[in-house]
């Protein structure tokens, strides 16, 4: 026989309910917790790491020149040569004029 048959006859019923528990967590952890986890550490960094100039794109879809960056705000200049003063949390991306080009 099987030597992983016969490790799994051996345990006790109420274990197997456990360990399947057990394995579920893990597939959990690896597939949904610890990719968002990282993701969001990328994301702390990126927002720490701005500064004046960048082009940034918010949640909202705006598009901007960075202007001035304060502890938990930014001020962006948007089009037209207006400005306007965000939330660094609300910032999704560095914006690079060769994502305009390509459409």
């Amino acid at each position: 026989m099987n030597k992983l048959a016969i490790l799994l006859m051996s345990i006790p019923k109420g274990a197997e309910t456990l360990i399947m528990f057990g394995l579920i967590f893990v597939v959990f952890y690896f597939f949904m917790i610890r990719p968002q986890v990282k993701k969001q550490k990328e994301q702390k960094l990126f927002r720490e790491a701005l500064k004046k100039g960048d082009k940034i794109v918010t949640i909202g879809g705006i598009h901007g020149k960075i202007d001035q960056v304060n502890d938990e705000t930014v001020v962006i200049e948007v089009e037209g040569g207006n400005r306007l003063k965000i939330e660094k949390s609300a910032i999704a991306k560095e914006f690079s004029g060769e994502e305009m080009e390509k459409k």
